[in-house]
């Protein structure tokens, strides 16, 4: 039987109400509330904040025209050295899982290029972890690192800005790894020393330090090394 014009019409009409249905479905889909177990991925504190803050503050500062000039974070590299896993491979186990736990991330096992009878070290022995963070991570750890961590360093009297290296990188050591929550004191009571470079689009030092100052890192000021070493010989005269 021939097909009428009506017919045609009925069965448009049908895929149409179909096909709305169908994203009627997904829009409620959509807009209902996640499962429990699911959660919304949030923007770290610290990039929100860079984006908001203290991208305006370095334009100020540094006098740029274009928020595209200011310079930010590319990444956090952190390497742990791991020289004892010669005598005894937990070690490596141990210190891989650590930073693991520190940065959110699994490290990347570092050899030996070669063999150096000396140090009884043989070619392709693992000598050392990595951990490169981009992106939110970074932002996450470096957040962590600033606002948790270094306030635990004992006798803390703030960050050395020699670090740097001419091209607006900071390197940051750790002696130990227990500044970190993360890490616990009896699990891990063998202090295990890192350390940390900021790689940021700088290009100086200058903007560099400005960077990370804004970011939080608690630098020491101009002239606090020089009078810290003056007062013990203060306090010897006094005395």
């Amino acid at each position: 039987m021939a097909e009428t014009k009506g017919d045609k019409a009925a069965g448009r009409s049908a895929k149409e109400k179909a096909l709305a249905d169908k994203a009627a479905r997904e829009a409620a889909k959509a807009a209902a509330p996640k499962a429990q177990g699911e959660t919304k991925h949030d923007v770290p504190r610290l990039k929100t904040q860079y984006r908001e803050k203290i991208v305006p503050a370095l334009m100020e500062s540094l006098g740029l025209e274009n928020p595209m000039q200011a310079p930010r974070l590319v990444k956090i590299v952190i390497n742990v050295g791991v020289s004892d896993a010669k005598d005894n491979i937990q070690n490596l186990d141990v210190a891989r899982e650590e930073l693991s736990a520190i940065t959110g991330q699994l490290p990347q096992i570092r050899r030996a290029k070669k063999s150096i009878s000396n140090f009884k070290l043989r070619q392709g022995m693992p000598i050392g972890l990595r951990v490169t963070l981009r992106n939110d991570r970074m932002y996450e750890f470096a957040d962590r690192l600033i606002a948790l961590a270094i306030p635990r360093i004992r006798d803390f009297r703030g960050l050395e800005p020699n670090g740097f290296d001419g091209q607006g990188n900071y390197n940051l050591g750790l002696r130990e790894q227990h500044i970190f929550s993360e890490v616990s004191m009896e699990k891990s009571p063998r202090a295990r020393g890192m350390n940390i470079t900021f790689v940021t689009t700088a290009g100086n030092d200058a903007a560099g330090l400005e960077l990370l100052i804004r970011l939080g890192m608690p630098f020491k000021k101009r002239g606090e090394k020089a009078a810290a070493k003056a007062e013990p010989a203060a306090v010897a005269v006094a005395g």
